[in-house]
């Protein structure tokens, strides 16, 4: 980094230290917002699915982690994954509820 660069864009105080000016903290641009679908993936565990809820809960931690650590573009990519998981994970809930339900019924003694 060039020092006329970095120059510009601090200022020093009465004390000789050394801050970065205010109107370059506005300038920065800010990180785009979390989307995780943690809380979807929580409520997907209750889901009798469970082998594919734990792969998107993990997906979600994971894409959070990434997020903290500044990666915003695999943080979405996993957010996606999860988002898909979870979904996947509905339908296949709704599906293992569905065949019991027709199982129980056309079984039962009257």
């Amino acid at each position: 980094m060039a020092v006329g660069v970095l120059d510009s864009q601090t200022k020093s105080s009465l004390s000789e230290s050394t801050f970065f000016d205010q109107g370059s903290l506005q300038e920065q641009e800010l990180p785009p917002p979390l989307r995780s679908y943690l809380c979807l993936t929580m409520f997907v565990c209750f889901c009798p699915a469970y082998p594919v809820n734990i792969v998107a809960l993990v997906f979600s931690v994971m894409s959070r982690n990434s997020y903290y650590r500044g990666d915003y573009d695999g943080s979405r990519r996993l957010a996606r994954n999860a988002l898909y998981v979870s979904i996947a994970s509905i339908f296949i809930g709704l599906f293992v509820i569905a065949i019991t339900c027709a199982v129980h019924f056309t079984t039962m003694d009257h």
